[in-house]
């Protein structure tokens, strides 16, 4: 048995936690199903339904919850994804985007309204460059784009024009 995280992100999904959970399975390599509980007798419309799901993506555990449209999701929380390059932002981006939006700054919805962000690595290096107009030329490209370019966040970091 895997031992739990004291602190376990829970998502709240519309009765479609078990579809969530395969797609997001699918897409991140080495992450798998931990537990599965379900509705008893105590609510009787949902008895022996899947109640929650945890699961593990890279390492981070998740809590999926079957209940109902009662609490949608917002962008006031998402899922950060530290991505080594650009290979691993387009990959995400790409997979996580299907079926869902984008939007500004790397960050996107899935089709299950999950908010993420496909954050390179190298993004925070630059914003936390000790040349402090070096920081502020790469945060002026990113904000300027939907899917993060690395190279084009580089380009502008190093134009001291």
């Amino acid at each position: 048995m895997t031992e739990r995280q004291k602190i376990i992100p829970c998502l709240w999904f519309d009765f479609n936690a078990e579809e969530a959970v395969r797609h997001y399975l699918d897409i991140f390599e080495d992450s798998r199903i931990l537990e599965i509980s379900h509705y008893g007798e105590a609510v009787p419309a949902h008895n022996g339904k899947v109640l929650t799901i945890l699961f593990e993506l890279k390492g981070q555990q998740i809590l999926a919850l079957n209940a109902g449209p009662d609490f949608p999701f917002t962008e006031a929380i998402s899922l950060s994804i530290d991505c080594a390059d650009q290979q691993e932002v387009d990959m995400y981006w790409t997979r996580l985007s299907e079926g869902g939006s984008t939007s500004q700054c790397g960050w996107l919805k899935d089709k299950f309204g999950v908010s993420w962000q496909t954050a390179p690595r190298r993004l925070m290096e630059l914003f936390t460059d000790p040349d402090k107009s070096k920081a502020a030329r790469a945060m002026k490209a990113m904000m300027s784009m939907t899917k993060i370019d690395i190279a084009q966040v580089e380009a502008a970091a190093n134009n001291t024009r």
